[in-house]
């Protein structure tokens, strides 16, 4: 092996994106906690900061080995090769920014906290209802079962990679986690939500957010971070980087305009959650895509992801599942759009890895169809090993607070304290 060179440039931003990234989990504790009602707030945040504390610890033992190690069965990562991270170097093969010059630690970094903020997004389905020892428990072994392998699958030469069965079409494109993130979280929220149960008083009890400012100013730092998250995900600093930053960010100005059409024309008002939720929708149309497309591409993709994402959330009260936080609505949908999206919007080899093109760009459908099956098998994978997660643990402890703890507010029964002054007495108690 050639003797490893730092690009100090590259190393830099890549540290600094994975210091955006980490933000990331924090502002998303302010988006949701906005959501919920004034009696779960407190339980809702430390959802995402606890997402921190576990998923940071099991990273470095497991996480990072199970994602990069080398492969086994095509579905994970050894993951005793790089236990501990023994061993790790630079140069190492598991660093796919050693290209760059970009050191391993600084790729383990980068990508810890993309587990931590996907394993948090998995709190908004459960929203007021899950026992924070189950959720404890229940990002540990998520993370281990689906999020690691999930990774494997799509950036560590598994299944779901040009090495795997859906190369022979096209070498499928996810260049900052529209599968691995987006949908592996967002189907997971949703069959989390089913196997929970609804609130009580779910589609007959207002249950609105008690802090809007709160969750615009988590979305505003949410926007923030998602510069990292994507334009980060090049590895170094060039012109991909540039072009994901700005796409990034065009998504999600249509995301949010989107939104806002469809609340206009469908109920005659457009509001300060439908904004935020149309640029989260837009920011996660972009993940996938943010490298690999065209600003008018990008504009598109965030546009159809804000539209189908406000639609998207009336059918949890049509199909009876409390998606507490819309995360179907937001990630699943945005996920789907932005990763199937590719294979219609990928331009040419001044943004690719050769010459690989969208439908719209001349390429057929060969990669359309190689996007379409990330799409669906991710999805496939994360649903199901979920179900089996959530399913077990059902049978071993209780998932759900005691009703009267559901309806006297989390925050005191679980934590024993409060978010605002005379919570525990009178109309905040009530859940107003």
């Amino acid at each position: 092996m050639d003797t490893f060179v730092i690009d100090p440039a590259n190393t830099a931003w890549v540290l600094l994106s994975a210091a955006l990234v980490l933000l990331m989990t924090p502002a998303l504790a302010l988006f949701y906690g906005g959501m919920v009602r004034s009696k779960s707030v407190l339980n809702m945040m430390l959802m995402s900061f606890s997402a921190l504390g576990v998923v940071g610890v099991v990273y470095l033992l497991w996480g990072y080995s199970m994602s990069f190690g080398s492969d086994v069965g095509g579905l994970v990562g050894n993951p005793l090769q790089l236990f501990g991270v023994a061993n790790l170097a630079d140069g190492d093969p598991s660093d796919l920014m050693a290209g760059h010059g970009v050191p391993a630690y600084a790729f383990l970094a980068f990508q810890a906290t993309f587990a931590i903020i996907t394993v948090a997004l998995l709190s908004g389905a459960v929203a007021d209802r899950l026992r924070f020892s189950a959720w404890l428990l229940l990002t540990l072994v998520w993370s281990t079962l689906v999020y690691f392998p999930l990774v494997h699958m799509v950036w560590g030469g598994g299944l779901l990679s040009g090495a795997g069965p859906i190369g022979h079409l096209a070498t499928p494109m996810d260049f900052a986690g529209g599968s691995v993130v987006e949908i592996g979280a967002g189907v997971a929220g949703l069959v989390l939500a089913v196997v929970l149960g609804a609130r009580k008083g779910f589609g007959k009890d207002p249950m609105r957010p008690h802090n809007l400012p709160f969750t615009m100013l988590g979305a505003g730092l949410l926007w923030f971070g998602w510069l990292g998250f994507n334009a980060g995900s090049a590895g170094a600093a060039d012109h991909q980087a540039a072009i994901a930053w700005v796409n990034t960010t065009a998504a999600a100005c249509t995301g949010l305009l989107g939104w806002l059409v469809v609340e206009r024309v469908r109920d005659g008002k457009a509001t300060s959650l439908g904004a935020v939720s149309g640029a989260v929708a837009g920011l996660v149309a972009a993940t996938p895509s943010s490298g690999y497309v065209a600003p008018p591409g990008a504009l598109v993709l965030g546009l159809v992801a804000g539209m189908l994402g406000a639609g998207a959330v009336g059918l949890k009260f049509r199909l009876g599942y409390d998606d507490s936080l819309d995360l179907v609505a937001v990630h699943l949908v945005g996920g789907l759009v932005g990763t199937i999206g590719i294979g219609l919007f990928a331009t040419g080899p001044d943004l690719l890895d050769g010459a690989r093109r969208g439908l719209f760009y001349g390429g057929g459908l060969a990669q359309l169809g190689a996007q379409t099956a990330l799409a669906l098998a991710a999805l496939a994978f994360s649903a199901v090993v979920t179900a089996a997660i959530a399913l077990a643990l059902r049978r071993v402890m209780a998932l759900r607070v005691p009703a009267e703890h559901e309806i006297g507010g989390v925050d005191l029964a679980l934590h024993g304290e409060t978010a605002y002054e005379g919570i525990a007495s009178g109309r905040l108690a009530s859940g107003a």
